[in-house]
């Protein structure tokens, strides 16, 4: 988890704010408002830090969108001396860097990869508000994955990339696979004491070259200097884990897409603590 206060300039492209949210497409009494993103596919890989702001001022908010290929990592990986270097060889082979507010560890973003995010306002401690948060988009995501057969659960995955407790994993021949990730910051709102906004945010691997991924992220590792390496067969993607997913084909996508929004509606309530 990340309590940053704000955003901080990324050294490899920019501030966040070159993209911004669309409009709203609609909204249910006691469920997330949905932001239409202003394009399909290919956004800056930092564009739902923008719901923050929506959440402050008018209510929560969730966002599914796609964004551009790229790799992406928390704040904490500028702390190696090749950091610069690494990301400038890697944009340079067609993966630009970025970094992005929210806790975790690098992950892969681009075509055939959905992302989900949440952002609301909560009162109290944001430790208190970490736990329901993991609970509540694991469960969104998971209640929308069973509509298109495949039967998924919160678990830690060792070896996956960007492990955690909330990754969400299917059942695999040797233990839990994982099939998404998910992160988080919080941020005190301005002007008040006990008043925080939260991003929830879950990357689901939908259709993805696994062991492509997770060799390129094993090799930032290394151009990096750390120590840290990664498993393919610790991560896979909805279309090699169920044949239902499979026989949807080019559906696939927006099949989930549909039943997310649908969980959506309804799933505010769940959140402790909001006002």
């Amino acid at each position: 988890m990340n309590s940053s206060p704000s955003p901080a300039p990324d050294r490899t492209g920019g501030m966040p704010g070159a993209v911004k949210p669309g409009v709203a497409r609609h909204g249910a009494r006691g469920g997330f408002t949905l932001l239409a993103p202003p394009q399909a596919t290919g956004l800056d890989a930092r564009f739902d830090e923008h719901l923050l702001e929506h959440a402050t001022h008018r209510g929560p908010v969730a966002s599914i969108w796609q964004a551009a290929r790229s790799l992406v990592v928390p704040r904490t990986y500028r702390r190696f001396s090749a950091f610069d270097a690494t990301c400038a060889r890697f944009a340079q082979r067609g993966w630009p860097v970025a970094v992005r507010q929210t806790g975790g560890g690098i992950v892969p973003q681009g075509p055939g990869i959905l992302n989900l995010s949440l952002a609301y306002r909560v009162e109290g401690a944001p430790m208190r508000h970490s736990e329901p948060g993991y609970q509540l988009i694991c469960k969104v995501l998971a209640d929308a994955l069973a509509h298109v057969g495949i039967d998924a659960f919160p678990a830690a995955v060792e070896g996956s990339f960007c492990d955690g407790r909330y990754n969400l994993a299917v059942t695999g021949v040797h233990g839990p696979v994982k099939i998404a990730g998910t992160a988080q910051m919080w941020r005190r709102i301005p002007g008040t004491v006990q008043s925080h906004v939260g991003l929830v945010h879950a990357l689901i691997l939908v259709d993805v070259d696994c062991a492509r991924v997770t060799a390129l992220a094993n090799e930032f590792e290394a151009a990096l200097g750390s120590a840290r390496r990664y498993r393919s067969d610790r991560v896979t993607s909805l279309a090699a884990t169920s044949a239902n997913a499979r026989a949807l084909g080019h559906d696939l996508l927006p099949t989930l897409q549909r039943h997310l929004e649908q969980q959506l509606t309804c799933c505010h309530d769940a959140l402790a603590g909001h006002p």
